[in-house]
Order: C-alpha cells, then sequence, then structure tokens
C-alpha cells in the first residue's frame, strides 16, 4: 500500500478533491480485501488504479443520481461536478491544461492521467482499464487530440497552446510534484 499510495492520491487529486481522503481510504479498503485474490504475476499498481477507477465511477454514481445514466467514456469531471478546475494549479500553463483535462470525457482524462501522471505503458493501462493494449493505444491517441483541441479553445494565444502542447511530460512531472506539496 505504501508503494502506491501516492499513485492514488494523485489519481483522485483532479476528480473530487473535498472527497478524496475518502476516495483513497475505499480504493485501500478494497486493496486489503482483494490481497487473496491477486496473482502472483499481478502488476500490482495497474491493480490498485484499477480499484481506484471503479471507487471512482461508484462515487459519481452515488452521489449524483443522473451519473449512473451517464457514459463515462463521454462525460467529464465538469460535467459531474462544475467547480475550478483545480486547486493544484499554480501557473498558468499548469491551469489550462487542468481545465482542458477536466474538459475531456472521463475515461479520456483517465487516460491522460495514467500514461503521462503515473509514466505507466499502454500494456499497464490496458490491465487497469480491461481491454486490449490497441484499444488504450487508440484511445489514447483520441484523448490527446481532444486535449489539443480543448487546449485550442481554452488557449490565449497559438504561443501559449504551441507551449502547452509541447511540454506535457514537464507538465505531468509539476503536477506529481505539486501534489507531493500539497
Amino acid at each position: 500500500m505504501e508503494r502506491h499510495y501516492e499513485a492514488v492520491v494523485r489519481f483522485f487529486a483532479t476528480k473530487d478533491r473535498a472527497r478524496a481522503p475518502d476516495l483513497i481510504q475505499q480504493t485501500l479498503v478494497k486493496l486489503v480485501e482483494s490481497v487473496p485474490r491477486i496473482a502472483k504475476d499481478c502488476n500490482v499498481r495497474a491493480y490498485v488504479l484499477g480499484i481506484a477507477r471503479h471507487v471512482l465511477y461508484d462515487h459519481f454514481r452515488a452521489a449524483y443520481q443522473t451519473a449512473a445514466r451517464f457514459d463515462f467514456s463521454e462525460r467529464s469531471v465538469a460535467d459531474l461536478q462544475p467547480g475550478p478546475s483545480s486547486i493544484l494549479a499554480r501557473e498558468h500553463q499548469t491551469r489550462l491544461l487542468f481545465q482542458a483535462l477536466r474538459q475531456l470525457p472521463l475515461e479520456s482524462q483517465l487516460l491522460v492521467e495514467l500514461y503521462y501522471w503515473e509514466e505507466l505503458t499502454a500494456r499497464e493501462v490496458a490491465d487497469i482499464l480491461g481491454m486490449p493494449e490497441g484499444t488504450v493505444r487508440t484511445r489514447l491517441r483520441r484523448a490527446r487530440h481532444l486535449l489539443e483541441q480543448a487546449l485550442t479553445r481554452l488557449a490565449e494565444s497559438p504561443e501559449e497552446l504551441h507551449s502547452t502542447l509541447t511540454d506535457l511530460d514537464g507538465w505531468a512531472r509539476r503536477v506529481r510534484e505539486a501534489l507531493r506539496s500539497a
């Protein structure tokens, strides 16, 4: 649990900051309960983040009665929970990325976060989401395209758009650092 705690914290940080501690706790409890069922060759990080995904979906379904009818591959966190794009963002580019990310369908947002923030491979993301690796790669390309479209709408200038898009790895690094200091 200690090894993957920070990944779980980062996972919930952009979804529902107020409820994040409860969601983290639920995820860890479910992990402990599932220990006897974990295969010896299992990628535990992917397994834990898969649990976090299910906890998140259950949370939104319970918290927002209409969420049971939401298609998480089409709806964003902003659709489920309007509010500021991020309390964590300390610089304009990061705020812009958070805002654009929150406008993505939730599944696309998860793909981008798992791939960039958690630095997981497409195979590991596929394990978390329970889908073929090729499907993950295709959806990740689509998610990045959707992120670019959102950034195009939000960016104040072409230069800002370009610098934001070309520094996704730097952005992910800053987000991890911001979450560690939060």
